[in-house]
């Protein structure tokens, strides 16, 4: 499963967790404003906004995991199993694939309003890449420099939620996660009172006692509430550095470990990698499982106006620094 986050400082970052028990080759990916956006069933998009994010090229076409644009316009398509309803073709309507929902927006919104106006015509459709590549239940968020909503293609028909916590994991439904928080509501960061008797002397024995109670296991629900918890109150300085780790931070609280998630077999699922990406500055940050050192690609640094992919290869072997 994943989590998706939003969070800011002097500048404006998104991100997320992928969380499964297998990887595809991604890569950190830089589509061009020129490159040739082919689409199933609407026209073809070759001039556009520029996107980083991380995907799987297959064909030479960016499956995008996660991404942002250089207007400053994150999105993520997060895992959403027995919710996502995708429809069949419909007319007078924009028919566009799950892994096509990526680059339609970002190669054409410049915020979140634009993206609102966008898909009041759109119909997400039951549309495999291939045979091999069918379409995944997913559901999205979406995130300006000020807003996020979340999408979700479900039985009822396409729902649009504003999202104020600027967080996304799985099931349940959007809706649900929000009202849920509702059961947490006495978490705090402050130490605290007694409440349960005036006639008994009870007494905190240790920090951080404000937040018992906060779940801390790794279903989807769980993490919803402590990814936000953890995100509405977490503070930094707003130096890059100090801003990109506290973002890291903030995703390492609902990470997963290899082996605590047993998934059959040999397999177990994990944090197969965790993004960060600064809105304001077209830079893509990210640490794999097994290499927590943080690596970035600026999307600046490459030729913006070409119209070939630009990919790098994920550096997944642990780097140390030896200080003797």
């Amino acid at each position: 499963m994943c989590t998706a986050i939003t969070y800011s400082t002097k500048d404006h970052y998104f991100g997320r967790n992928l969380d499964l028990e297998y990887s595809y080759k991604e890569t950190v990916t830089i589509t061009p404003r020129n490159y040739e956006f082919k689409f199933r069933n609407v026209k073809k998009i070759d001039k556009h906004y520029a996107i980083i994010g991380m995907a799987y090229i297959a064909n030479n076409y960016p499956l995008y995991y996660d991404a942002i644009n250089e207007k400053g316009v994150g999105m993520a398509g997060l895992n959403f199993p027995e919710n996502a309803d995708y429809k069949e073709i419909e007319e007078n309507k924009d028919n566009i694939a799950p892994f096509e929902f990526i680059p339609w927006i970002l190669t054409q919104c410049s915020n979140i309003e634009e993206v609102k106006e966008l898909l009041k015509g759109i119909n997400i459709a039951l549309i495999n890449f291939s045979d091999e590549l069918p379409a995944s239940p997913l559901h999205w968020i979406i995130s300006d420099k000020e807003k996020s909503i979340t999408v979700e293609s479900v039985k009822d028909g396409l729902k649009i939620y504003d999202n104020p916590v600027g967080v996304l994991t799985n099931n349940p439904t959007f809706d649900i996660q929000m009202f849920n928080l509702n059961n947490y509501m006495n978490l705090s960061i402050e130490p605290p009172v007694n409440n349960f008797s005036k006639k008994l002397n009870l007494k905190t024995y240790s920090r951080g006692m404000g937040a018992i109670g906060m779940p801390g296991d790794l279903s989807s629900a769980s993490r919803f509430v402590k990814a936000t918890f953890t995100k509405m109150n977490s503070l930094s300085g707003d130096s890059e550095g100090e801003s990109v780790s506290q973002f890291f931070h903030i995703l390492g609280s609902v990470e997963q470990q290899r082996g605590c998630v047993h998934m059959g077999g040999d397999k177990y699922e994990i944090t197969i990698y965790s993004s960060c990406c600064n809105m304001d500055k077209g830079i893509y940050y990210y640490k794999t499982y097994d290499n927590s050192q943080i690596t970035g690609v600026d999307m600046y640094k490459e030729n913006l106006d070409g119209n070939e992919l630009i990919n790098y290869d994920l550096v997944k072997k642990q780097e140390i620094l030896m200080q003797n």
